[in-house]
């Protein structure tokens, strides 16, 4: 499955009621650490169908960055149940990116 671009509009559904856990990546298209991630990024979105993978651009998405205190991207989320049971900062090898879920 491909990783799907999360906006205010979809959170609700794809995210807060989700039925497994959810990765997310708040990046933008001009940050050098975003592009190095992504790919990673998608390659668990399509490896991993126990999980849910979204994309949260925070220059088109500026209210959800602020709802989590994003202040530096890349930052990775995971989500169960509606709530952040983890975070990163920065890029992240795959590993630990796995390591979070």
């Amino acid at each position: 499955m491909k990783a799907m671009n999360i906006s205010r509009e979809n959170f609700q559904t794809e995210v807060l009621k989700a039925d497994r856990p959810v990765l997310l990546d708040f990046w933008a298209p001009w940050c050098g650490p975003c592009r190095m991630v992504v790919p990673i990024i998608e390659e668990i979105a399509n490896e991993r169908a126990d999980i849910k993978v979204g994309k949260i651009n925070v220059d088109e998405q500026p209210e959800l960055a602020s709802a989590f205190g994003v202040m530096s991207i890349p930052t990775l989320l995971v989500m169960k149940n509606g709530k952040v049971v983890n975070q990163s900062m920065g890029a992240r090898p795959k590993k630990d990116i796995l390591a979070m879920l």
